[in-house]
């Protein structure tokens, strides 16, 4: 028998462990990089329904307000019919501007500023999300 001893005999292993450490950290990496992007995609769309949810709560506001001048007291009613999973506030603020001039026989105008916010989840946690809408209603 021959007894000689390679140089080169461990190195296919140590070359095979390195590989499978490269290939689970790359796997790993993949993994996160995934996730993230499926949060973000859920995150995006959250947030696009808190936009069009704000947006109906403030086209609530809008056709209710000429009908009822009260609903600009404080607070505010939220629409009748809730968002799922949202919740709506409402903020509202009336000017008046009347012609001083006593010859002008011009009606003061009225000013509402509406300012719509629906959000869901808690702020800080991973489903939260807010968004805010503005109008100005003259009647």
């Amino acid at each position: 028998m021959n007894d000689r001893h390679s140089a080169h005999g461990g190195f296919a292993a140590i070359a095979a462990i390195f590989l499978v450490v490269v290939l689970a950290a790359l796997g790993g990496f993949m993994l996160t990089f995934s996730n993230t992007q499926q949060l973000s995609s859920a995150q995006d769309v959250q947030g696009s329904r808190a936009y069009w949810a704000a947006r109906a709560g403030l086209e609530w506001a809008v056709v209710a307000l000429p009908a009822t001048p009260a609903l600009c007291a404080k607070p505010v009613a939220a629409p009748p019919t809730p968002i799922e999973g949202f919740t709506i506030a409402i903020d509202c603020t009336r000017a008046i501007y009347a012609d001083t001039g006593a010859t002008s026989g011009v009606a003061p105008a009225t000013i509402y500023q509406l300012t719509v916010t629906a959000s869901t989840g808690t702020v800080g946690s991973i489903g939260y999300a807010d968004r805010s809408v503005t109008a100005s209603v003259e009647k």
